[in-house]
């Protein structure tokens, strides 16, 4: 056999060619489209600062007893 014959393209030309692996997997994991606006996925949560300071914290306290 010829190996040019074999060989496989590694950008796909068009949306009909899948990977298996993706064809086995169930329609709900596939979906990009989320609820919400893009908008509102950069905003700035108090969440979002709690974690940050929470993992700062930590994260100092660890380096203070780390040197100690």
């Amino acid at each position: 056999m010829n190996t040019a014959n074999k060989r496989r393209n590694l950008v796909l030309t068009a949306e009909a060619e899948r990977h298996p692996f993706r064809a086995t997997l169930p329609p709900h994991v596939l979906t990009d489209e989320l609820a919400a606006p893009a908008e509102s996925l950069w905003r700035l949560t108090v969440e979002d600062v709690r974690g940050f300071a929470t993992v700062y914290v930590a994260t100092f306290a660890a380096m203070l007893v780390f040197i100690a």
